[in-house]
This record gives structure tokens, C-alpha cells and sequence, in this order.
């Protein structure tokens, strides 16, 4: 149910002209406290889904806003089980799908079978974990699917199409079409491919195709999501949500019920 709600929250918008919009956030910056607030303001002003960054110590793919908000939630003590314990608390409010963003470390350390079973008492409907590769994805696929959560994967500008319709036909809930080749940011702008790259993907993926990676602006918004079923947006709304710049946020948004009529 919770994979079928994912891929529905996504295709739904398309029904409605709109283009999926995802926010990326990290648990716990400003205080588990504070994920209740950020995720209802969220919901409020019709994002589709909230990928929900887990802090870690070692954080591979992200960039310095999102590695300074991860520094932060965990100097406030922050864990993926506490994560997981505030979502679970608060789930009767949230009507949208969460999808967690965490490394395979902490969920080692948890337990597989542990994490899946708490995973499924807070409803999560999906997660991501960048650094688990399609070879090692054995580890947590059948424990998730028991689970009915989506085992979201993300696929580069480099890999090559052999490897591009593996990961595409063992992707769930959604494909995370990474625009860029190197960590999360903000980006100027996109290398020529990119364009080619997102239209091969959504040719082979019976799943929608969301493209994430250094978009930040609302016209960056609109004119990736021509080519795709939505945008995830991170860096820009972490560093919005932590300078109070709710009207920032709301722009964004915005943008994905709006976007440029493709050429």
C-alpha cells in the first residue's frame, strides 16, 4: 500500500497538468521538534511527497548546505531511530508520502528487520539509500518489499544504458534521476545531455522519473520538469526552511503547478 501510494502521489499530479514536487529536508535540523512543523507547513502548500534526510557523520553525496544541516541535527542528538519514533508520533496528521534519505550505516546499526518493522509503524513509503549499489541491493530489497516500501534508486548521468534499464526495471515508487555529476548543491546550470539523459530514462521506466540534484531556482523547476514527472529540490529548501524564508519554499512549489510548455 505504501509503495502504491508513492507512485499514485506522483502520477496524480500529472492528472492535474501539475509536475510532482519533492522537498528534500533533514530530520532534526532545529530540533526533532521542529520536523513536525516543517512537515505540516510542507503538506500545507501541496508538495507531493517529503524525502526525509536522515544526518549522518559521513555523508558521501551531499554538499555543504545539506552536510551543515546534518552537522546540526546531529549535534542536537538526532537519530534515525528518533526520526522514526517523531513520524510515528504524528503519522494520523500526515497525509502525504515520506520517504527517508539515509546511508546504509545506520541502518546496519538498527537492524534491517528492526528498521523495516519501525519503517512500517511510522508509514514510511519509500527510501533511499545512495550509497547501496543495484549488486548489494539483495541486503534490504526483500525485507522492504515484506514491508511494502519502496526501494528508491538513483541512477547517474554516466551510467550506460545497459546498466540504466537494470536499475530502471528493479526501480519502486518512483526513479531519482540525479542531473548532476558530483554532490547536492546549487547549480547554475545543467550539463547539454542532461535533456537526453532524463528523456531515456522516463522511454524505460514504468515508474515516474523525478530528477533531483542542484536545482534551486523556480525557473530551474519548471524547465527540468518538462522533461520528467517532477522535481526534487534540496539544498535551496534546506537552507530556506533553516533561515525562516518560508515564502522562498512556497515559490518553489509553486513553480511544479506551473511549468514551461516544452518546446
Amino acid at each position: 500500500m505504501t509503495k502504491t501510494k508513492l507512485t499514485n502521489a506522483i502520477t496524480n499530479c500529472a492528472s492535474k497538468g501539475e509536475k510532482a514536487f519533492v522537498p528534500y529536508i533533514m530530520a532534526g535540523d532545529g530540533g526533532l521538534e521542529k520536523l513536525k512543523k516543517d512537515i505540516l507547513f510542507l503538506q500545507e502548500i501541496g508538495v507531493t511527497a517529503i524525502e526525509l534526510g536522515i544526518p549522518f557523520s559521513d555523508p558521501v553525496a551531499d554538499g555543504p548546505v545539506i552536510q551543515a544541516a546534518g552537522e546540526r541535527a546531529l549535534s542536537e542528538g538526532v537519530t534515525l531511530k528518533k526520526v522514526l519514533e517523531t513520524i510515528r508520533d504524528i503519522k494520523e496528521e500526515i497525509a502525504i508520502p515520506i520517504v527517508l534519505m539515509t546511508y546504509l550505516n545506520p541502518i546496519l546499526a538498527y537492524g534491517i528487520e528492526r528498521f523495516v518493522e519501525d519503517a512500517v509503524t511510522a508509514e514510511v513509503s519509500g527510501i533511499i539509500v545512495p550509497d547501496l549499489p543495484l549488486e548489494e541491493s539483495g541486503l534490504l530489497k526483500p525485507t522492504l518489499e515484506k514491508g511494502e516500501i519502496a526501494l528508491v534508486p538513483l541512477v547517474s548521468l554516466t551510467s550506460p544504458t545497459e546498466r540504466i534499464e537494470k536499475i530502471v526495471a528493479a526501480g519502486e515508487g518512483f526513479i531519482y534521476a540525479v542531473t548532476v555529476n558530483g554532490i547536492t548543491g546549487v547549480r547554475s546550470s545543467f550539463e547539454s545531455k542532461l535533456d537526453l539523459h532524463l528523456q531515456q530514462l522516463k522511454e524505460v521506466s514504468a515508474v515516474p522519473v523525478l530528477a533531483g540534484f542542484g536545482i534551486s531556482t523556480a525557473e530551474q523547476v519548471r524547465s527540468i520538469g518538462t522533461s520528467v514527472d517532477g522535481v526534487i529540490v534540496g539544498s535551496a529548501i534546506v537552507q530556506a526552511l533553516h533561515d525562516g524564508a518560508y515564502e522562498t519554499v512556497k515559490a518553489l512549489v509553486h513553480a511544479a503547478k506551473e511549468p514551461l510548455v516544452a518546446n
